[in-house]
């Protein structure tokens, strides 16, 4: 589905406040750090590097409403051993600021190449999370030239159907009059009974961005079987056995049936929130997969 508006915060103190929570947790990314905002057509981008590695960098793209902030327990991990540059998506409540409708698949593939050719990257490991995970999918599908491997991380609308039962919950979040409760109902059954911590900053931001965000993005669709077999580049894919974005088997079964290239993983006690859950056992299996590459 098309769409000609462009995301924006609902008044000037949401974002204040937003921007409050924002600027207090990148305080804590490890040192040093470069901030880069990328003119695209549709936006500047907003993009910090860390660690000195001169091979082909990783590339993180967050889960909905996250921002770079979600890579807090990875950053250190991995740029350690590479080149790391995590962007705030396009269309979302971080640093980057849409000025233009991004209208489809097409469009997401572009502004993401844009930005990688602005910071001079000819190759680089694509990793994604979430709905940063669809975008990363949908980069090697439509734009692979400048990929070196993908990894997906329990990919929303990736490689199954969302269940019904988020679909369920999701809903009340987008309405006013029920935002306000359904937000944080949401934000405590996403954790699957993990310990959950309204202070935490990513929770925070991802909260503020369900509540006071109004995102004006293409609603993804889920890869044909043809796109996935025509994904040429390694590829893995590391599957949340208690996701809540997909039936789990299913995602890793069509990971495994589909993609030419995979090496796919079902990590069984492993909630969406994986890269945090587990961020010891995954910067590890990422920076193997990467080393291998």
């Amino acid at each position: 589905m098309a769409t000609t508006k462009v995301g924006r915060f609902v008044t000037p103190a949401a974002q204040r406040a937003y921007d409050t929570i924002y600027d207090e947790a990148v305080k804590s990314f490890p040192a040093p750090v470069q901030t880069h905002d990328v003119e695209t057509g549709f936006g500047p981008v907003r993009v910090y590097g860390f660690g000195q590695d001169t091979r082909p960098p990783i590339v993180l793209l967050h889960g909905r409403g996250a921002s770079s902030v979600m890579w807090l327990p990875n950053l250190a991990a991995l740029a350690e051993r590479r080149r790391v540059y995590a962007l705030d998506l396009l269309g979302e409540g971080g640093r980057s600021v849409q000025t233009h409708p991004i209208r489809d698949a097409a469009d997401q593939a572009a502004w993401l190449e844009e930005t990688l050719e602005e910071l001079g990257v000819d190759a680089a490991h694509l990793v994604g999370h979430s709905i940063g995970g669809w975008l990363a999918c949908n980069h090697a599908v439509r734009a692979p030239a400048r990929l070196v491997s993908l990894t997906l991380i329990d990919p929303a609308l990736t490689l199954a159907y969302m269940p019904l039962s988020l679909l369920l919950r999701v809903i009340p979040t987008t309405i006013p009059i029920t935002a306000t409760r359904a937000v944080p109902a949401f934000m405590r059954w996403s954790s699957r009974g993990e310990p959950y911590d309204e202070n935490d900053p990513e929770v925070q931001l991802i909260t503020s961005n369900l509540l006071h965000y109004r995102f004006a993005l293409p609603a993804p669709t889920r890869f044909t079987d043809d796109q996935l077999r025509a994904v040429s580049i390694p590829t893995l894919v590391l599957i949340a056995g208690r996701s809540i974005v997909h039936d789990p088997r299913k995602a890793y079964e069509r990971a495994r049936a589909l993609i030419p290239d995979v090496q796919a993983e079902l990590w069984p006690q492993a909630t969406h929130g994986i890269t945090g859950q587990c961020a010891d056992e995954v910067n590890a299996r990422l920076l193997r997969f990467v080393e291998e590459h």
